[in-house]
């Protein structure tokens, strides 16, 4: 029997891997995730023996070298090409800051995505870069024709998020990815709202960035950094230390000669309890199947989807396709107060989050993962009957 079938009919086994079950439905994995019990582990046991033992240095690097293996896995990348940072705004903020813009130059984004992917290109004014941004008919709905519209021949790199994370729209990565690499144009690729959740792979990507606290079910400000190994020399590392320039014997050098692979965007000593979490996290998701949690996390999707209908909420993307479906649920109300309604569920003990678009209106938003059952759904939709 596979980890998520045993999961879903083993109760003893659910609350030990997920001991939040024990006292809440949470369902906001697209905001900052609970821990499960095995990262959790992970975590203290490192703390501990750091504690309790001096360790050699080179457990440390093999624990950092396992987890590049397991990361570059999980996005079809190589290991070299893989940097072990976080959060997700300093990946995408490497990127935008360490490649050699002209005045003139013009970078494509969309001003309704999360904060982390918007400002660092908006910065590149100062630089006489031209912003551009994409304007999608619905929230978040970011098609190839979208996309396509707004490029220009200056167009020199579109930044996009996997997924919007308000209307949870999940765009076509290797459709965008082909086309803009037909162009000669970069790809940089904001993942936190899929990866962990979806198969987000890197194939026509050529930067990503996305911090573990979300779907990846790790801890904060530890992520996947990843550039194409083609791009090292285009993408100049910004922060600079002892860890990704050559000190031999620890002696500084006269001239800057950066360390091989994606390291060389790792400045200095890294979040070791992070590195050990995130392991154990992707190891999870692994035994788990991404394939087989995407689909589960879809179906749980349909069943709330559909109660949520019949209650009365109107749900952001009502006309998405199926493959650009996700594991978000952002729904309103044309008569009942949203505040009041979030209230009523956090004292039911339901994790869920509000939002608001840019023009006030407000939200819930479910977003389950792999783990979340259907009658944790049918519960959810109990309470909001009751409300």
């Amino acid at each position: 029997m596979d980890l998520l079938t045993s999961l879903l009919s083993d109760t003893e086994l659910r609350q030990r891997l997920f001991p939040i079950t024990k006292s809440r439905i949470f369902m906001a994995h697209a905001a900052v995730t609970v821990l499960p019990g095995p990262v959790a582990e992970a975590i203290s046991g490192l703390v501990h023996r750091y504690s309790e033992d001096f360790r050699d240095y080179s457990e440390v690097l093999a624990l950092i070298h396992r987890t590049r293996e397991a990361a570059a896995s999980l996005i079809h990348a190589s290991p070299g090409e893989i940097a072990l940072l976080g959060p997700t705004s300093l990946g995408l903020s490497l990127v935008a800051n360490g490649i050699a813009w002209a005045p003139g130059d013009e970078v494509v984004c969309y001003l309704d995505d999360y904060p982390a992917n918007v400002y660092p290109w908006i910065n590149l004014r100062e630089k006489g870069v031209n912003i551009r941004f994409v304007e999608p008919a619905q929230v978040g709905e970011l098609t190839v024709e979208v996309v396509e519209r707004v490029l220009t021949p200056k167009t020199k790199l579109v930044a996009l998020a996997s997924c919007n994370f308000l209307s949870g729209f999940r765009i076509d990565i290797v459709a965008i990815g082909k086309l803009l690499r037909e162009r000669g144009i970069l790809f940089c690729l904001d993942a936190i709202q899929t990866l962990g959740a979806f198969p987000t792979t890197v194939e026509y990507v050529d930067f990503l960035s996305a911090d573990a606290h979300k779907w990846l079910l790790g801890p904060l400000a530890i992520g996947v950094v990843y550039v194409r190994k083609e791009l090292f020399e285009l993408c100049r590392p910004t922060l600079l230390g002892s860890g990704n320039l050559k000190a031999p014997n620890f002696i500084a050098q006269n001239q800057l000669e950066f360390v091989e692979g994606a390291q060389r965007y790792e400045p200095g000593v890294l979040n070791l309890p992070g590195i050990a979490g995130m392991k154990a996290a992707i190891d999870l998701l692994f035994e788990a199947g991404i394939d087989k949690i995407a689909e589960h996390i879809l179906s749980l999707r349909s069943r709330l989807a559909s109660g949520l209908a019949e209650l009365g909420f109107k749900r952001l993307g009502e006309n998405n396709s199926p493959t650009q479906l996700s594991g978000i649920i952002t729904v309103s109300h044309p008569t009942r107060d949203i505040p009041s309604l979030f209230k009523q569920l956090s004292e039911n003990r339901v994790v869920c989050s509000p939002r608001q678009d840019r023009q006030g209106n407000h939200y819930l938003r479910f977003s389950p993962h792999f783990y979340n059952t259907e009658d944790e759904v049918d519960r959810i939709l109990d309470v909001l009957k009751r409300a």
